[in-house]
């Protein structure tokens, strides 16, 4: 479930972060288009979203820093939710700038928030499942030790089988 969830998340991220990174300037004006932020903070976020969803999209593919990178990822998901959300009821007329483009709508287009709210949510909810569960197998986080495993046994074994004490620093 989680090496699913991490894979689709991640194709999400790189098409859009690749869809971006070209013309940045358009990625610039799709944020702006939001009215969200001030100038210098949403020129900011049009140049650094597109690396950052690329970043995050890369982690989530090979399943490094999974964890962080899926909390990062749904953080992203839940503050696009919530942006398409304030346009929507501000009564703006924008593309999302999801992947590339953005900024006003031409005369006689429709915006389509909600199929957007919807995507991005449902892209939030995968964002904390590879949060919340173990990375999985395919992941180098797995293969390099970095999941929490098994906690240590409470007690050492001996061959002998007597009854020994608790490690030291075990609360008991």
């Amino acid at each position: 479930m989680t090496t699913v969830s991490r894979l689709v998340l991640a194709a999400v991220l790189i098409i859009a972060g690749g869809g971006k990174i070209g013309t940045p300037v358009l990625s610039v004006e799709a944020v702006k288009a939001y009215q969200l932020l001030p100038d210098s903070l949403a020129t900011a976020v049009g140049y650094g979203l597109p690396i950052l969803e690329i970043v995050i999209g890369v982690l989530l593919v090979v399943g490094l820093l999974t964890r962080v990178a899926g909390v990062v990822s749904a953080l992203l998901m839940l503050a696009f939710v919530v942006g398409i959300a304030s346009v929507w009821a501000r009564g703006l007329r924008i593309d999302c700038g999801c992947f590339g483009g953005g900024g006003q709508l031409a005369a006689g287009e429709e915006p389509s928030y909600l199929i957007d709210i919807l995507r991005d949510f449902g892209l939030f909810a995968l964002g904390v499942i590879v949060a919340w569960f173990p990375p999985g197998r395919f992941a180098l986080d797995s293969a390099l030790g970095l999941t929490p495993g098994r906690e240590p046994d409470e007690y050492n074994d001996d061959l002998e089988g007597d009854d020994e004490e608790p490690r030291e620093g075990k609360d008991h």
